[in-house]
């Protein structure tokens, strides 16, 4: 897409409602509200991540299921399953985002979730909880595409990092709640051989409430703006702009961000009318065509493929920094790091969740402010940091932590202060990006491609962590440590900063080596047509230096 209007025209919007932190959450409160509501699914996938880490170490759940929690290789599997679902859901969430929407693909995800914990709840044999955590990761899946990009796309530029980061917040915050919840379910009945079923049942079962808040809740919130757009609904589309935004529909600010919204819209329909005439009848068959050709687009595009190995490769070092490895086996590194006792391997699993959600806070708020690039960095550095130090300690004390009970208290908070260097980090700056970076006619598809990497390298995470911490022990610690690090470099020197661009910019900041030059001037003509360049900028709407950064940006 050609950048000369569209880039003058989001600037004046900025100028005139560019407020992000705080003051710009406050600005678009109803935004913010619709976010923190839609954020709900983004708390069950937290939710889900940590109450399982808790549920293995309890007496009465190892007793119910056996070896399938004993066995270090059927316990990989019983963890990772749900990673495994969770892959398939998101892939399947692409086509289904962009056909039912947003707001109904979510929907969906609640219902297909609350089965799969039903089945958990009720399980009494191994094979249910791995039935009900395949089941439950598919609806896991499908929430953690479809949230923050219904997010994405209801928000301001100058807040969207924001906005969609609070996914993030609710993952932490869901994470930190279990913790918590299993601590104090671990004593219903007592503890051993007294310990009553409830004690991980109830955990289980406590999920269902905000997926039924949010699976009824999402009815009467407002479809996404650009779907609506892409769907022929023009009209809907400026009212839910409008409310959102607290303005008239003919205020400036509306209409340049429904200019921007159609103009990218006709451009791709006229594309795709150029490229696949012999699918332009609306049918489901021609459609389902249309659907698979704009997956293969992302990898016979230039442009395209360069977005799709950034997304893919985003998830792939925010799962391969061992944030899941420790989620998900807290208590057994704890207890590792010399932490005996089931009480109190559990307290200090809690305390992980505590940090990790306090530690995103941060990022809601800044995010917008710092950028994305400045934050993935000295967060991975970090990370790195603090793995090399708990291998250090644990190559030096692992068979002597009784005697240097010191040096195991100081690897337990290096894991915590982890905890927070994701937290306000890859945890929600990895989500933004890859909500971030697509154009309109793909998002939906490009975002479930780069959510599905992060899920099947999850289901990877969860499947070896316990081998390498039997097997290569503090070892395990220099391997995350080193892919952390080299995250770091990946986003250095590979990735762009996205920072208080439009989605519709994004063209801009990936380059239009794969667009012809007649597409360009396409864009252009209808810009023209609908009058956009009308708000382009003139020497005497801002100075040159401000001119000059917006272009800048635009090509970092």
């Amino acid at each position: 897409m050609a950048g000369g209007a569209v880039v003058a025209s989001s600037s004046r919007r900025r100028t005139l409602a560019g407020q992000s932190g705080f003051a710009g959450l406050v600005h678009n409160r109803k935004v913010f509200a619709i976010a923190v509501f839609a954020s709900l699914g983004g708390m069950l996938y937290g939710y889900n991540q940590g109450v399982f880490s808790s549920v293995l170490t309890m007496y009465n759940f190892d007793q119910r299921m056996g070896t399938a929690v004993t066995n270090t290789d059927t316990k990989g599997w019983l963890v990772s399953v749900l990673e495994l679902g969770a892959w398939f859901g998101v892939l399947c969430t692409g086509y289904l985002a962009d056909r039912l929407s947003r707001k109904y693909s979510i929907v969906l995800a609640v219902v297909v979730f609350c089965i799969g914990v039903i089945v958990q709840v009720t399980a009494f044999h191994p094979s249910s909880i791995f039935a009900g955590r395949l089941i439950t990761g598919l609806g896991v899946g499908s929430l953690s595409m479809a949230v923050p990009l219904y997010n994405a796309e209801l928000a301001p530029p100058e807040v969207r990092g924001s906005l969609v980061a609070l996914q993030q917040l609710a993952i932490t915050f869901g994470i930190m709640v279990s913790f918590w919840i299993d601590y104090g379910t671990n004593y219903i009945g007592g503890t051993g051989v007294t310990q009553s079923e409830a004690a991980w049942r109830v955990p289980l079962a406590l999920q269902l409430i905000p997926a039924l808040v949010l699976g009824v809740g999402i009815l009467f919130m407002p479809f996404s703006p650009r779907w609506l757009m892409n769907n022929g609904r023009e009209e809907e589309a400026l009212m839910v702009l409008s409310r959102a935004r607290s303005l008239p529909p003919n205020s400036e600010v509306v209409q340049i961000e429904f200019l921007e919204i159609k103009a990218q819209c006709i451009f791709e329909k006229e594309i795709s009318e150029i490229q696949f005439p012999q699918y332009q009848d609306g049918s489901f068959k021609s459609n389902f065509k249309l659907g698979l050709h704009s997956y293969w687009s992302l990898f016979r595009t230039p442009a395209l493929l360069r977005r799709v190995m950034i997304g893919s490769l985003t998830m792939f070092f925010q799962q391969w920094t061992g944030v899941n490895a420790i989620l998900y086996y807290a208590p057994t590194i704890f207890h590792n790091l010399g932490q005996t006792g089931n009480t109190v391997s559990l307290l200090a699993t809690g305390v992980v969740g505590i940090v990790m959600w306090l530690a995103t806070i941060p990022a809601v708020l800044w995010v917008d402010k710092i950028g994305r690039k400045p934050v993935l960095i000295s967060g991975a550095l970090l990370m790195a940091a603090c793995h090399l130090i708990v291998a250090v300690l644990t190559g030096l004390y692992q068979h002597s932590w009784a005697e240097h009970k010191a040096a195991g208290w100081a690897a337990s908070a290096m894991i915590w202060v982890f905890a927070a260097g994701f937290g306000y980090s890859w945890g929600p700056c990895s989500w933004i990006v890859v909500a971030e970076i697509w154009p309109l006619s793909v998002r939906g598809k490009g975002m479930s491609i780069a959510s599905s990497s992060n899920w099947m390298n999850n289901f990877i995470v969860g499947q070896v962590t316990p081998t390498m911490m039997q097997n290569i022990t503090f070892g395990t610690f220099v391997f995350f440590g080193s892919f952390s690090f080299l995250g770091a470099l990946f986003i250095a020197f590979m990735v762009p900063e996205t920072k208080g661009l439009t989605l519709e910019e994004m063209d801009d900041v990936f380059g239009s080596e794969g667009l012809a030059a007649a597409d360009t001037e396409r864009q252009l003509a209808i810009e023209k047509r609908l009058g956009l360049d009308q708000y382009a900028y003139t020497s005497s709407d801002a100075d040159s230096s401000e001119k000059q950064e917006i272009h800048m940006n635009a090509k970092v």
